[in-house]
């Protein structure tokens, strides 16, 4: 864990080709390796059955987190998936979109719910709890670049190309001037030296009494089924 975060943007480096190429090799694995691991796993205390969205990372899809999901349900709460497809980076139309469900489970149980967001989808969250502080009760990022401005990384080629081809501006300016700003609840960022899709760097918020950081030993990808990670998970909803 670390404290305030200083770092050097000239010498951030692109991640490892090494760590980049072993991306898929890794997610395999963590997710054989979670089906056992949910199965087994036990919290201390059944969850109260808060309404927790989580929200996938760049051409992600619903499937990708079900694992992640079917875990938070078996421990007490209620895990939503975010609904929209293939999420293509397309920041304008997926956030009121997102807005709508977020009230729409807010007024369900008429209490605040939690936001779990991989990659692209923690920036997401990152936003909608800045939009809506009185709805969102915690946010939770996994390997989500939210402080990247011009450092190279091996997601922003496929999102360009899926804006020209869906015609949709991929980084709105309003969102890139206020994405590093943390929003004003608790926020745990979990990050991984060894991510081979964007620099570790960037994934780090600047800590304070309820903005922290958490390093895992994962790839990008592999995070959403990682033992360690859930483990971390299942401790801040029960908080």
């Amino acid at each position: 864990m670390m404290s305030d975060i200083q770092f050097d943007r000239a010498k951030i480096k692109r991640p490892s080709i090494f760590y980049h190429l072993a991306e898929g090799f890794r997610a395999i694995w963590e997710s054989f390796k979670a089906r056992k691991f949910i199965k087994s796993f036990s919290p201390e205390k059944k969850g109260n059955g808060k309404h927790v969205l989580v929200l996938p990372g760049l051409m992600g899809v619903d499937r990708l987190t079900k694992k992640l999901r079917t875990f938070i349900n078996n421990i007490g709460y209620q895990a939503h998936p975010w609904g929209l497809g293939r999420n293509l980076g397309d920041t304008t139309t997926y956030l009121p979109k997102l807005e709508a469900k977020i009230d729409k489970l807010y007024q369900d149980r008429g209490e605040k719910i939690v936001l779990i967001g991989w990659s692209l989808g923690g920036i997401y969250a990152r936003e909608l709890a800045k939009l809506h502080p009185e709805k969102i009760e915690q946010v939770i990022t996994l390997c989500s670049p939210f402080k990247i401005k011009h450092e190279k990384n091996y997601g922003e080629f496929i999102m360009n190309l899926a804006a020209k081809i869906k015609k949709f501006k991929p980084n709105p300016p309003e969102l890139l001037a206020n994405m590093g700003n943390p929003p004003p609840m608790p926020v745990t960022a979990l990050y991984t030296k060894t991510d081979g899709i964007v620099p570790w760097e960037v994934c780090l918020e600047n800590e304070t009494d309820i903005h922290k950081n958490i390093e895992l030993k994962c790839g990008h990808i592999a995070v959403i089924y990682h033992d360690e990670a859930m483990k971390i998970i299942a401790d801040k909803l029960a908080t």
